[in-house]
């Protein structure tokens, strides 16, 4: 970016420079993310950039900007450079320590307000398992306040995290340090019933690594990205949610769906394998635990 004071720069001449130099730089969504960059320092709502096109960003505009396209041509994820991003409405801030909410946890979300919508007025006892940033409890909090919505996590950094957003958004949840490994032990959890168990754990194994694109495998934490046995760590959970009673909602690879929904079934005697989207198997839903 040229920083000459007789260079005078337009949102619409930023808009055009910053995507040719993020496409150089190998950016993933070269036009969306000089957009974002830009309307995080005007402060304005990214397509509102085009209702002022013409206009010339001040000195201390482009400084505060250059930096972050700096950061983003290092393919830095926006949403850490900007530290938050939107998941059903809410406002979920994130870092290194969690991982970014994806468009995919926004449909499982959507499928288990609809699979429960006629339970929202009651006090329904959810778990998420492995709940990083808490966008799920915390989404389901805003759609259904009558719920009594729990997260765990191992990672203290992500439950921090979590207890942030669920301040920002401000709905009552309860976030717990508890390792699925060890949640027997975990007396706050494993001495309870629960109506509904949702988790969207790490289901990446370590051979896949080299698929990642480099914005998710620098960036993103590890804990919550791979595991060495997915189908196993499934396995966890199904166990665990079928021993108490609970309908059971997960998001899960399209490569390793088929066998989930293998696991599911030694578990439940109803489960459904259900797609995203974009037409891929992702989400596991049970209803009718088999014990």
């Amino acid at each position: 970016m040229n920083s000459r004071t007789d260079q005078v720069w337009i949102v619409l001449s930023m808009l055009e420079w910053g995507t040719e130099y993020f496409e150089k730089k190998g950016v993933d969504s070269p036009r969306m993310s000089v957009e974002w960059l830009l309307a995080h320092v005007l402060n304005v709502k990214r397509l509102d950039i085009y209702l002022q096109y013409d206009r010339p960003l001040s000195e201390d505009e482009l400084n505060a900007l250059r930096p972050l396209i700096k950061r983003r041509a290092n393919h830095e994820p926006l949403q850490h450079i900007t530290g938050s991003t939107q998941f059903m409405g809410c406002k979920i801030y994130v870092n290194p320590e969690v991982l970014i909410p994806r468009d995919e946890t926004e449909q499982l979300v959507e499928l288990i307000l609809e699979k429960c919508k006629d339970r929202k007025n009651e006090p329904v006892q959810l778990l998420d398992i492995g709940t990083g940033s808490g966008c799920i409890p915390i989404a389901i909090k805003s759609k259904y306040p009558e719920w009594l919505c729990t997260g765990i996590d191992i990672s203290k950094g992500a439950l921090e995290m979590a207890r942030k957003n669920a301040s920002e958004n401000r709905v009552d949840i309860e976030f717990i340090d508890c390792d699925l490994n060890n949640i027997d032990s975990c007396d706050e959890i494993a001495g309870r019933q629960w109506d509904v168990v949702v988790s969207n754990p790490p289901y990446i194994t370590y051979k896949e690594r080299e698929t990642l694109d480099p914005q998710v495998l620098n960036f993103e934490p590890e804990m919550a990205l791979f595991h060495s046995n997915p189908i196993e760590l499934y396995e966890r959970i199904c166990a665990f949610a079928s021993s108490k009673n609970s309908q059971l909602f997960l998001e899960c690879s399209n490569q390793y769906a088929d066998q989930i929904e293998v696991v599911a079934k030694q578990y439940y005697e109803s489960v459904k394998l259900l797609k995203d989207l974009d037409g891929n198997d992702r989400f596991i839903y049970s209803n009718n635990p088999s014990n």
